[in-house]
């Protein structure tokens, strides 16, 4: 087969979903309201309820906002499972699947952030879902279309976006699991909830 002849569409969902189907999301299930906010480190930017952290940015619309700051610290702040859950939630897919695919608006400053495990988790999946189906209609045409002035370059095309949309997904919701992993060998007399 040559590359004329492959699907590269369904290449690049592929990428993602095989992933995603054989590996992470099963790594997901179970996830607790006390891993979602454990913080194995001092001062982790998190999401905590609206008016208790101390971050130089609290963003959201809702109950519970995310720690940020402009500019990113260094070295760059620890996270927790649920700060991460919501940069790959509102930052990698929802202001995508709103700017390409007509989602709803979506920021760090307007999001509604989970406050529990089992929120962040119907998030994830509602988000992945549109942005899947975003990039199913896209066709084979539509992934050489330019990304436009939405993006930083907007020169890119709409593959690049898809490969660079699902390298991030892989890598933070890797580190979610490698968070898992070391929630589960920890100490629990050591364990303590982000301040």
């Amino acid at each position: 087969m040559d590359a004329d002849e492959l699907d590269w569409n369904r290449t690049l969902r592929e990428q993602w979903e095989s992933h995603w189907d054989r590996q992470l999301r099963a790594r997901l299930d179970g996830l607790t309201d006390d891993e979602y906010f454990w913080s194995p480190v001092p001062d982790a930017w998190s999401v905590r309820p609206r008016g208790s952290s101390t971050a130089p940015v609290q963003a959201g619309a809702g109950d519970f906002t995310v720690d940020y700051a402009f500019t990113e610290p260094v070295p760059p702040a620890f996270t927790t499972i649920a700060w991460r859950l919501g940069h790959v939630i509102v930052g990698v897919l929802a202001a995508r699947n709103a700017a390409h695919f007509g989602a709803p608006a979506a920021s760090y400053e307007t999001w509604e952030y989970a406050g529990s495990a089992a929120t962040a988790l119907d998030q994830l999946d509602a988000q992945l879902d549109v942005w899947l189906a975003g990039v199913r209609d896209l066709g084979e045409a539509g992934l050489r279309v330019p990304v436009g002035a939405k993006e930083p370059y907007p020169e890119a095309s709409m593959a690049d976006l898809v490969l660079h949309i699902h390298r991030e997904l892989i890598h933070h919701l890797s580190e979610v699991c490698l968070l898992r992993d070391l929630y589960l060998h920890t100490d629990p007399a050591t364990k303590r909830a982000p301040r």
